[in-house]
């Protein structure tokens, strides 16, 4: 190994070691998840790649899937209607779509593969969140059939702040067992400040089905990404080599405060 690629590799082990670790999470967020006025029926969904609660962000390249399936049926693909908009400079994605008809619309997304050089790893995070047509609760907990996903096991909208969440992990179709998910807070504005590095991912394992819970302590987005490794490695144009391939699924649930 050349002097100057082992001399890198060291500087990334040290810089893993020495910062606290936090999770990368593909963020996928309408501006709301509830919808009932017939007036006011369009939604902007942002796509953005980020560290949720400390506000680190890392550019977003165009993903290669991205669609919405309706009452667990009919999928329309709405990649190309995605525009690029950029936040402090790093790129990120935005669209605007219209709900139509009462029910579940499921919005997915499947990244481009992010090179991770500090983990020497590939990140591919297929990602969901859920919007509720006019008061029709239907296909909320319907599979998508991405290579893995959370399949809510609790509605994943009209929730308080405190309820718990509960979901399916799947990997190619198949229950995941004793998946290690990480959660983190959608902490926007910097409201909250960690006292300590564990505190900004919350780490939680499924059980022997597949099935992990979590109480959302605070009002706001919450990001759940149950965590695996692809049996194929991927490999590296810059240097020919293969490497591992963390692949995610990322459920985005919003929780409100009761009033």
């Amino acid at each position: 190994m050349k002097l100057r690629t082992l001399f890198i590799r060291i500087t990334l082990m040290v810089i893993c070691l020495t910062l606290p670790l936090r999770g990368h999470f593909q963020v996928l967020l309408p501006g709301n998840d509830i919808i009932e006025d017939p007036a006011n029926t369009t939604v902007t969904i942002d796509c953005i790649f980020c560290h949720p609660f400390g506000g680190e962000l890392m550019n977003m390249a165009y993903p290669s899937v991205f669609g919405v399936m309706i009452k667990g049926g009919g999928k329309e693909d709405l990649l190309a209607t995605l525009l690029e908009s950029k936040i402090d400079g790093f790129s990120a994605w935005r669209t605007k779509y219209t709900i139509k008809q009462p029910g579940d619309h499921v919005f997915y997304i499947v990244p481009s593969p992010y090179w991770e050089p500090a983990e020497e790893k590939f990140i591919v995070h297929y990602t969901k969140v859920v919007v509720n047509g006019f008061g029709l609760e239907s296909g909320w907990d319907a599979a998508v059939g991405l290579k893995t996903e959370i399949i809510p096991l609790t509605r994943p909208y009209g929730l308080y702040a405190g309820n718990i969440f509960q979901g399916l992990v799947l990997v190619d179709s198949k229950p995941a067992p004793f998946t290690e998910v990480e959660v983190e807070y959608y902490n926007r504005d910097g409201k909250y400040t960690a006292p300590a590095g564990p505190f900004v991912t919350q780490v939680i394992k499924a059980d022997a089905n597949g099935v992990f819970s979590y109480a959302m302590p605070a009002a706001g987005w919450w990001g759940f990404a149950a965590l695996n490794e692809a049996e194929e490695k991927m490999v590296h144009n810059a240097n020919g080599e293969s490497y591992p391939v963390e692949i995610g699924a990322l459920i985005w649930v919003k929780a409100v405060e009761m009033r």
